[in-house]
């Protein structure tokens, strides 16, 4: 008799995560380990942020809260949406949660029934495809690759659309790539989903400020699909707020209702505390917040110094992303090789090398979809960063 659900059963543990803990281990055996495995920025949530969280405790706003998120919390977002993103979503369109991985959960768990395809272009967030399993549904991979920046086209869209597609996952900035769609890109694939009035968009926001190539563009601006759009977003990234945990969901009315809904029976409302910070954060222009400012050009820097290092390793292809705080390289150079001792068979064989032999933990790419690839995370300091890259380069060039 199997206790475990199959349910459970069924899903795999996120390679993210995965990594994270085999780098932990190792720290905790002394070992100098560089994680760029992680997704998380490595700056501390700014003064006035940490200062509403505190005032909250103070003030003793630490009692159970509304399913939905407290009204002032959901004003904010929505006013937050009306300045950033030029969007018009009433307090009751919005969803507070757990983090935005929680909002992503709760609205495919709300849209789709079993045997409903959702339509989710390749590399994607590692937790997609088994939030899908957990709501019955099935995942339609479109392939794309770095000679194309990772982005699917209108095209691959219209061709992967079947008359049991229920969602389209879209993600800009993305991870694992750090690819961005443009106003144009998006008006595009808008006009595909505008053709197919069954069809609803989950669009994973998160990392909207961490953004090189200007002002971000939200799918749902484009008034003839915007009640099929689902928003999600959070201040884990933008805010540097990773353990806060507060994400939301912009939505049409009834899908909100129905997120209220399966929230209520599975964690109620978010930490009291937890929102009450977030509330400072949606109140805070990220054009006027010299902490939100610095952390972008910080990561620009680093962007740019690990695109140049990354360049000097022979076999070593990138492209330079727009978005996010990762690099997305291909690595099919090295497939097949050997140091004398370990052959190289697969991604995950390269990441398990380079952890063994350099202490250096990456993600592979098969976790996103795409074999062949890893993900670098650049949310570490230029130090590391300089240091991780170089231990690489002289594990690589032992492989022949």
């Amino acid at each position: 008799m199997n206790t475990i659900s199959n349910r459970i059963r069924n899903l795999s543990e996120s390679a993210t995560l995965e990594m994270t803990r085999k780098s932990r281990e190792l720290k905790l055996q002394g070992k100098n380990v560089i994680n760029l495995s992680i997704g998380e920025p490595d700056f501390n949530t700014p003064g006035n942020i940490k200062e509403a969280g505190i005032s909250a405790i103070n003030e003793n706003i630490t009692h159970y809260t509304p399913v939905s998120g407290f009204k002032i919390l959901r004003e904010a977002i929505a006013e937050k949406l009306k300045r950033d993103n030029a969007l018009d979503y009433s307090f009751d369109q919005i969803i507070v949660s757990t983090g935005a991985k929680q909002s992503i959960a709760n609205a495919l768990l709300v849209l789709v029934n079993p045997g409903d395809e959702v339509v989710v272009p390749a590399p994607y967030w590692v937790s997609y495809p088994e939030m899908i399993k957990m709501a019955e549904g099935k995942m339609v991979e479109i392939p794309t690759s770095i000679d194309n920046n990772f982005k699917v086209t209108p095209e691959q869209i219209e061709d992967a659309i079947t008359e049991k597609t229920k969602v389209l996952m879209l993600n800009t900035p993305s991870n694992p790539t750090g690819s961005y769609y443009t106003k144009e890109e998006l008006k595009e694939i808008a006009g595909v989903v505008e053709r197919h009035p069954d069809i609803y968009v989950i669009s994973d926001e998160i990392y909207e400020y961490i953004n090189y190539s200007g002002k971000h563009e939200s799918i749902a601006q484009f008034d003839s699909i915007k009640d099929r759009v689902v928003i999600i977003n959070g201040v884990s990234k933008g805010y540097a707020m990773t353990g806060w945990r507060i994400g939301y969901m912009a939505a049409r009315a009834d899908i909100a209702k129905a997120c209220d809904t399966l929230q209520g029976q599975v964690t109620s409302g978010a930490s009291s505390i937890a929102q009450m910070a977030a509330l400072e954060a949606m109140r805070t222009d990220p054009e006027n917040s010299e902490d939100i400012k610095g952390m972008v050009e910080a990561f620009r820097k680093r962007r740019n110094l690990v695109k140049s290092k990354l360049d000097e390793i022979p076999g070593i292809k990138t492209n330079l992303p727009d978005g996010a705080f990762y690099f997305y390289p291909d690595v099919t150079h090295y497939i097949g090789k050997s140091d004398g001792t370990t052959t190289i068979r697969n991604d995950n064989d390269l990441c398990l090398y380079l952890l063994s032999e350099t202490l250096v933990a990456l993600v592979p790419g098969s976790a996103f979809g795409t074999p062949g690839y890893i993900r670098l995370s650049y949310a570490t300091s230029e130090e590391n960063l300089l240091d991780a890259i170089g231990r690489m380069k002289k594990a690589l060039a032992k492989l022949n």
